[in-house]
């Protein structure tokens, strides 16, 4: 659930409802804390096929490929 809140870019306080009717609420927002604390992710900044985290020269890419900007004719 944090996974997909955090993908959306849903940055929001998480929190957990207690409806315990033998258990102590203070213990409830002990363990309440522990399970939040413990399912909370860091978002990464990069992409997920960036594991090299190198420079992409866009042009360099697009001589390999074969593609210009240039070649693109416009429809009249």
């Amino acid at each position: 659930m944090f996974a997909e809140l955090t993908e959306y870019g849903c940055v929001v306080w998480a929190v957990l409802e207690w409806e315990c009717v033998i258990k102590s609420p203070e213990q409830g927002a002990k363990e309440g804390v522990s399970f939040i604390s413990n399912h909370i992710i860091e978002a990464t900044n990069k992409a997920f096929d960036d594991f090299a985290g190198g420079h992409i020269d866009k042009q360099q890419l697009k001589n390999i490929l074969g593609v210009s900007t240039n070649n693109h004719k416009k429809l009249n």
